[in-house]
């Protein structure tokens, strides 16, 4: 995995009771791989990807479902030993922990994604 390919934003960045807004976070983006930690919510967090097309690498978590959502575009989603999942606008999908997959955009595409606060976003394993 290059590192340099994504840049993942960790920390929340707007907490609770404060508007977020979305158009102006991917209008800001610079990365064509961006993931920004919006707000945490209990135990989870969802952060907002913004992907300019590409993919991501093979990866899993071992103790952690993944939901994802689309906002804008198309994003494809490899799933080992399966067919790939295609979303589009308005559509989401939870690729349970454990399993392996790759996020896929061949288009840019703007999606949000709740998982829990300590996953390791890249993955436990390629």
């Amino acid at each position: 995995m290059d590192a340099d390919r994504y840049q993942i934003d960790l920390d929340d960045k707007y907490g609770h009771l404060n508007l977020i807004d979305i158009a102006a976070e991917v209008e800001a983006s610079d990365h064509p791989w961006r993931n920004q930690t919006l707000t945490t919510v209990n135990d989870s967090v969802v952060r907002l990807g913004m992907i300019q097309g590409g993919d991501f690498h093979w990866h899993k978590h071992e103790g952690d479902d993944e939901f994802f959502l689309v906002l804008d575009g198309r994003l494809l989603i490899d799933v080992e030993g399966e067919e790939t999942i295609e979303l589009g606008r308005h559509q989401g999908v939870t690729i349970p922990k454990g399993v392996m997959h790759r996020p896929r955009a061949p288009e840019p595409v703007v999606i949000l994604m709740v998982e829990t606060a300590t996953v390791v976003p890249t993955g436990d394993a390629t």
